[in-house]
């Protein structure tokens, strides 16, 4: 790929580990509402949250009451979202934002720039908006319950990501989205949780770099 990040007209972030320092806090609040469960099911639940980044808390939870806790008493689903949202609101408010992020914003004036991301899209667009970082994303601030694929097809579909286009997240599912939709692909590896990402991007020869500031 033409590493010039000028050429592209959208430029498309993930947020937890792109935008924001917030997966190990989402970890955490994922093991810890699971707890109720028992200290197994909710390493379980960890487990799966860290091997399937990027997709929502609504499929995890899901997912860890189909499939790890199926039929043990416990919290519903709803039970589980609401102690999640509860552990990470304040966390998100504060958390590290990438160093590199206006920089980059100040070299790409005329490309338009949304979030995608597996974060619930009513939260994202308050925390942005609370963290002044809203009018950065002039192309929009989107996110679960839809999944990414959704998102992207749609966004595509509209007209609102267009021409050139390249995503930066830090999971393989942010890889495997992009891909699906035609855009470029750049991979961003300093609070990523990914763990095999290093020989998974080789073998798909894919630009890694450490953080925004290196584009």
């Amino acid at each position: 790929m033409n590493t010039t990040i000028e050429k592209y007209s959208v430029l498309v972030f993930d947020c937890d580990g792109v935008v924001l320092s917030s997966n190990k806090l989402k970890a955490e609040a994922f093991y810890q509402a699971a707890l109720p469960y028992g200290e197994s099911a909710a390493r379980a639940l960890l487990s799966y949250h860290i091997e399937n980044g990027g997709i929502s808390r609504y499929q995890k939870f899901s997912y860890f009451l189909s499939n790890i806790v199926q039929g043990q008493p416990g919290p519903s689903l709803d039970a589980l979202l609401n102690t999640y949202t509860g552990l990470i609101r304040e966390e998100m408010l504060t958390c590290q934002i990438e160093p590199g992020l206006k920089a980059l914003r100040e070299r790409t004036p005329a490309a338009r720039w949304l979030i995608v991301s597996g974060g619930d899209q009513k939260e994202l667009r308050e925390i942005f908006i609370s963290r002044e970082l809203d009018k950065l994303f002039d192309g929009g601030i989107y996110g679960s319950p839809d999944t990414k694929d959704e998102i992207l097809a749609r966004e595509c579909a509209s007209g609102n990501i267009t021409g050139d286009a390249l995503f930066v997240g830090d999971s393989r599912y942010d890889h495997i989205a992009a891909t699906r939709a035609g855009l470029d692909f750049v991979f961003i590896s300093q609070w990523s949780e990914f763990k095999s990402w290093k020989c998974y991007f080789q073998e798909h020869a894919v630009l890694c770099i450490d953080s925004l500031s290196d584009l």
